[in-house]
């Protein structure tokens, strides 16, 4: 309930972005990496490695942040490489988000929402 609250006090396209793609704080950290480094095209073992992350989960997220338009991914020598979207949209709202979560209340509503999404993927097992 607090949270619904939270997010239709921000701006409704950020909300919007934040329900239905920030799901993990697996998925932050690969954009923050990649935000961080634009040019950046790697493996997801590498990617993994820069966050700190299993490869397994990493690669779990690569694929629906692909699916999600988030992320792009080619084949270079049969191996597959991420890197972010090169969508004009999909760029402005990874900005926004990163943009928001500079602001302390914004990190702890977007860590509360990954729990409780993560609380009902549990829960429903």
């Amino acid at each position: 309930m607090e949270e619904e609250r939270f997010l239709e006090s921000i701006d409704p396209e950020l909300a919007e972005f934040i329900k239905a793609k920030i799901n993990s704080f697996t998925r932050w950290d690969i954009l923050k990496l990649l935000y961080s480094n634009p040019h950046t095209v790697d493996t997801a073992e590498r990617i993994a490695r820069q966050c700190g992350r299993p490869v397994e989960s990493v690669i779990r997220e690569l694929e629906g942040m692909v699916r999600d338009g988030l992320l792009e991914m080619h084949l270079v020598a049969g191996i597959p490489v991420y890197s972010l979207s090169k969508n004009p949209s999909a760029r402005q709202l990874i900005e926004k988000f990163l943009e928001a979560c500079r602001n302390r209340q914004v990190r702890v509503r977007v860590v509360y929402h990954i729990l409780k999404s993560r609380e009902v993927s549990f829960g429903e097992g």
